[in-house]
């Protein structure tokens, strides 16, 4: 027994650590008060009254008041101390009028007047153990007179305790009083330790009932002396089971006594405005909780631990009702761990009828105390969380039981929440509780008995999933009486749990290729009919989505091939028939939910993303029309596949512009000028790579591959913004650079054919694209001048100084005799006459200004 007074000492000491912090604060009030009540003006309220003869000395009998004043003070700070060990409220404000007034609280009040109490009052109880300790050391006493000793010491010091209470006017100290208390009770949880375990003088039974005595005495002698006694109580009555230590404990006995003991407790901690006390009480009844969990199971018992649970979990933390001493957080804490205990006593006890009846008996304990009080809900929204899951891991349940526990799951978790919400007095917990447990109950039971997409039609699950949808929607119907315009998450749970309930009953009915087009059909007919509902609009939109996600993951996977240069073919892209059943659901979804909701914050990305949905549909229709007319050779038919692409985006875009629509007209104009820039320029440019252009020498396949991208520049050009000026000198580079690709390809169409990298390049050939460049800057310069436009001049001098620096180092090289004079003659009349053209078009007036 030598680790039970240590123990003792240990709270002890904890309950005089708490006492010291108190004085310290309490020291630190008096200081700031005496500090204010001696505070000087720092400027004079009235003028300075005039002088007047100084005051005689005051007489001796002045000491006789100021000792008066002393006693007074000193009363005060007891009156105080008295208050903050019983709760007393009303002593307090009284106390701290003679604060001010006292001179100080010096160290000798502190270790001469407070703390020796305290350290008297664990020495009484250490020489109650000490006694005992001694006789048994000399063998004087039996152990029974020992026990009877012991006991009579403990009794006797709780008469001094009542003594001390009762004159507590000529004590002058509470402390004194719950010392003494303090002491009693640890030698009397001695006594009944000894008599029981030390000695076997008694049984375990008996023993156990006399620690749970002197465990009830310490509880209601907390009411009369304050901390100490409840501290003991809390520690000897949680304690005593394990001190007893039967070999075959009594479950049942067991679990109602920490019921009372953890009852008693936090009753106490509530009505003494202590929630520490109630608090320690709910975590080591949980803690007991977790330790019969281990051994109820499997014994004729088990029934009493798991309404042992439902008291801890509901019952006790709502005795105290909305006001408790323990805050809802932790109560909803409480009641989630109890529900946890108890999903495990029901899963180790087989799932059988009584450990769901249990429960079942914590759910409605937990509804029947939110239902007196509001703020406690949230642990009833917990345990119903424990028991969805709970129904989850039900292994092989029959449809008869199932049914019948989840209808009583669903009266207690759902209706109830509904009943709030009927009453005008419901949260926006309680829907989302109402929503949850209902989608909670419909997933289970799909999956228990049947499949998200079954083979066959089973219209009895169907049934039940759309009488499930009733209670959410439900929720949102009562959510909106007692809110006009109900928002927030929970709200949205209840919309969100009705969608899925009706699209789960539609899956049980119809085959899967049409629930894609079920889901666009509620999105566009909730998004009409009750545009408010935005969780269930969104719902239904994101589950016609959830069908386009196949197809549109291949086409992602083929598309990313392609933008390094692997060729896409019809066959990566997903089939015609995924367009019409799941990617065009997916866009009248969107484009429903775009058109007929209120307009959002969240607006701009939907449409876009129904756009792109859009486009992806119309690109895998594009492709498989495509090659089902034309072919799917890559080589032979690849730019024209490009050009006409490209130019469908292009009337997309201008469509969208007449609509109104700029943002998406310059979205798609962009799209076909990246398509045109990366595809037919960069990676299967004819020039470079095998892509037939067809045999004639002009009207051939370059000029609707280049016009496409030619097209787009232009259209870019007038509906972007003029500025910044450098979006557009980038558009007129552009243009002139495609220009410049565009006759380079048909000049090497006159010489290698259909196939412009098939044959090598000739000295005639380089020769005549010199002069092309030549001309093509002369062009630049002529389109520059009359337009105006600075862009194309400087283009065109830039492209000129290429084709003279190619003449001069390349072609020049490669030529002799009358060619190369001929050559050479030819480049200084064009530099001639350009200057001299570019130098008029200076000189014109108001244009070299602008220059």
């Amino acid at each position: 027994m030598g680790w039970l007074p240590l123990l003792l000492l240990a709270v002890a000491v904890a309950v005089l650590w708490r006492r010291v912090s108190a004085l310290e604060r309490r020291v630190r009030e008096f200081k700031v008060g005496r500090a204010a009540h001696f505070a000087v003006p720092a400027q004079p309220l009235r003028e300075p009254l005039p002088a007047t003869p100084a005051a005689p000395a005051p007489a001796p009998a002045d000491d006789a008041v100021q000792a008066e004043d002393a006693a007074r003070a000193d009363e005060a700070a007891q009156a105080a101390d008295t208050a903050a060990d019983d709760g007393a409220d009303d002593v307090a404000p009284r106390a701290r009028e003679w604060l001010p007034t006292v001179a100080r609280v010096d160290f000798e009040d502190l270790f001469g007047r407070r703390l020796p109490i305290w350290a008297g009052g664990v020495a009484l109880a250490a020489a109650g153990f000490f006694l005992v300790r001694w006789s048994i050391d000399q063998g004087l006493l039996t152990p029974a007179v020992r026990v009877a000793l012991a006991g009579l010491f403990g009794l006797a010091l709780l008469g001094g305790a009542e003594a001390a209470y009762r004159w507590r006017a000529r004590v002058a100290d509470p402390r004194v009083a719950q010392a003494l208390a303090g002491a009693g009770l640890a030698t009397l949880y001695a006594a009944f330790y000894l008599a029981g375990t030390g000695y076997g003088l008694i049984g375990s039974t008996l023993a156990f009932l006399g620690l749970a005595g002197v465990t009830a005495a310490a509880i209601a002698l907390s009411y009369r002396f304050g901390v100490p006694s409840a501290v003991l109580g809390l520690v000897g009555g949680f304690a005593a089971p394990a001190l007893v230590g039967a070999e075959a404990p009594n479950p049942a006995l067991l679990s109602i006594y920490l019921a009372l003991v953890t009852a008693g407790l936090a009753h106490t901690g509530e009505r003494q405005q202590r929630p520490w006390l109630a608090m320690a009480a709910l975590a080591a009844g949980l803690g007991w909780g977790a330790v019969l969990l281990l051994a109820a199971p499997g014994t004729p018992d088990g029934w009493a631990l798991g309404a042992y649970l439902v008291l801890l979990g509901a019952v006790i933390p709502a005795l105290a009702g909305e006001r408790a001493a323990v805050p809802p957080p932790v109560r909803a804490a409480v009641a989630g761990l109890a529900a946890l205990q108890l999903a495990a006593l029901v899963r180790l006890g087989g799932f059988g009828a009584l450990e769901w009846g249990l429960y079942l008996l914590l759910g409605g304990a937990l509804a029947w105390s939110g239902w007196r009080a509001p703020a406690l809900r949230a642990a009833n929204a917990v345990a119903a969380a424990v028991g969805v899951a709970l129904l989850a891991l039900w292994p092989d349940p029959s449809p008869a039981a199932f049914a019948a526990v989840a209808a009583a799951f669903l009266a207690i978790f759902a209706l109830v929440p509904l009943l709030h919400l009927g009453r005008r007095d419901g949260l926006p917990l309680d829907a989302a509780q109402a929503g949850g447990a209902a989608l909670g109950v419909g997933a289970v039971a799909v999956a228990h008995f049947g499949a998200v997409l079954p083979a066959a039609p089973h219209p009895l699950l169907a049934a039940a999933l759309l009488a499930l949808a009733l209670v959410p929607s439900a929720a949102v119907l009562l959510g909106e009486r007692v809110r006009p315009a109900p928002d927030g998450a929970e709200w949205l749970v209840a919309q969100v749990a009705a969608a899925l309930l009706a699209i789960g009953a539609a899956a049980q009915l119809l085959p899967p290729d049409a629930l894609a087009w079920t889901a666009a059909g509620a999105t566009i007919l909730a998004a009409w009919r009750a545009p408010r509902l935005g969780g269930a609009v969104g719902t239904f939109a994101l589950l016609a989505a959830l069908w386009a996600l196949g197809p549109l993951g291949r086409w992602l996977e083929a598309s990313g091939f392609a933008l390094v240069g692997d060729a896409l073919q019809v066959g990566d892209l997903p089939a015609p028939r995924d367009v019409p059943l799941y990617l065009l659901p997916a866009v009248a979804a969107g484009a429903g939910w775009a058109l007929l909701a209120p307009p959002s914050r969240h607006r701009g990305a939907l449409v876009a993303v129904t756009g792109g949905l859009a486009v992806v549909a119309a690109h895998v229709l594009f492709r498989h029309g495509f090659a089902a007319l034309v072919g799917d050779d890559f080589v032979a038919t690849g730019i024209m596949q490009r050009a006409l692409w490209e130019v469908l985006l292009l009337a997309a875009a201008w469509a969208a512009w007449s609509r109104g629509w700029g943002r998406g007209a310059r979205i798609l104009a962009a799209a076909a000028l990246a398509h045109f820039a990366w595809f037919a320029l960069i990676l299967h440019n004819p020039l470079w790579s095998a892509q037939a252009v067809g045999p004639l020498p002009v009207v051939n396949a370059l000029l609707p591959a280049y016009g496409a991208g030619l097209a787009a520049l232009w259209l870019l050009r007038r509906w972007l913004p003029a500025e910044p000026a450098i979006l557009r000198w980038a558009i007129d580079a552009a243009l002139m650079a495609s220009l410049v690709l565009l006759a380079l390809s048909l000049l090497r169409h006159a010489f290698a054919g259909s196939l412009l990298a098939a044959v090598p390049i000739g000295q005639g050939e380089d020769l005549l694209r010199s002069l092309l460049g030549i001309a093509l800057a002369v062009g630049f310069l002529l389109w520059g001048a009359r337009s105006g436009e600075r862009s194309w001049r400087i283009g065109s001098l830039a492209l000129m100084l290429g084709a003279v620096l190619k003449v001069f180092l390349v072609d020049a090289a490669g030529l002799a005799g009358l060619a190369r004079i001929a050559s050479f003659m030819a480049l200084g009349f064009s530099l001639i006459g350009i200057g001299w053209f570019y130098t008029r078009q200076l000189r014109v007036p108001g244009r070299a200004a602008a220059t």
